[in-house]
């Protein structure tokens, strides 16, 4: 299957070239289903898979680690700290200390491409959090570094102290809170990374069924593929357990909206 077509092009993270849709996986457990949708992501070209080490209280970046690893050159397994169940972030050296070193044994890895702040706790300096990432650097257990649910402010703060690869937020096709902070990242060459993508109540079924009908899509693909027109640095990652899923996701690559449909939307 043909997973990247010319006009969507690719974004950059280092020296890898990343597919524009990427792989979320916080429902993703140790299970022969699980297995087999990282296995066919993997094999239809995308390359980007994200995790985070509560996502199924660490099962998700256990399941990757055994399915996976070792990672070919091309893929970024991308996974966060910094969140707590019950609890407020914990932005300490020392939590995230433990934690990365915990992903770090989950995912089967010695240096993870991309580390994000799952939260930001205002109680812990956004300087500290980001000079402890600098040191992990240095230390050669992270190589990019990306944020999550963060405003404007709050990436210009943590750039004061180490260059920012992404930016994790919710954002979709009916929530568009954060089209400051895109603007920022395309702006600033930061990668987009928008979280629950497929979100499309609300929008007028009037416009998104024309649309769908025109492309013969389906309502998530056209999701998917406003969100691809929208800012060239945004990198959707669905998340599914379906094979069937996967394939229908990346085939929102192939979706080309005109100005005006992605106008209507």
């Amino acid at each position: 299957m043909q997973t990247t077509k010319s006009n969507a092009g690719s974004l950059s993270l280092g020296e890898v070239k990343l597919n524009r849709i990427g792989l979320g996986t916080n429902r993703i457990t140790d299970n022969e289903n699980a297995r087999a949708v990282l296995n066919h992501a993997v094999s239809i070209g995308i390359n980007f898979i994200d995790t985070a080490d509560i996502y199924q209280s660490g099962a998700s970046e256990i399941t990757i680690g055994k399915t996976l690893a070792p990672y070919p050159a091309n893929i970024v397994i991308a996974t966060k700290g910094g969140m707590v169940r019950g609890a407020d972030a914990n932005n300490s050296p020392e939590h995230l200390f433990r934690v990365l070193n915990e992903s770090l044994h989950s995912l089967k890895t010695d240096c993870i491409t991309l580390y994000q702040l799952h939260r930001v706790n205002p109680k812990t300096p956004i300087k500290e959090t980001m000079s402890f990432f600098k040191q992990m650097q240095s230390e050669g257990k992270i190589k990019h570094v990306g944020l999550s649910e963060v405003s404007v402010e709050q990436i210009e703060e943590a750039r004061k102290t180490i260059d920012i690869a992404s930016v994790q937020n919710r954002f979709s096709i009916t929530e568009r809170k954060h089209e400051d902070v895109v603007d920022y990242c395309e702006k600033h060459g930061i990668i987009f990374i928008p979280f629950f993508p497929l979100n499309s109540g609300g929008i007028s079924s009037t416009a998104l069924e024309y649309v769908s009908k025109k492309h013969g899509a389906g309502i998530h693909q056209i999701a998917l593929a406003w969100l691809l027109k929208r800012s060239p640095v945004i990198l959707p990652i669905p998340g599914t357990l379906s094979v069937k899923h996967l394939d229908e996701n990346l085939a929102a690559l192939n979706i080309e909206l005109s100005d005006e449909e992605f106008a209507s939307l």
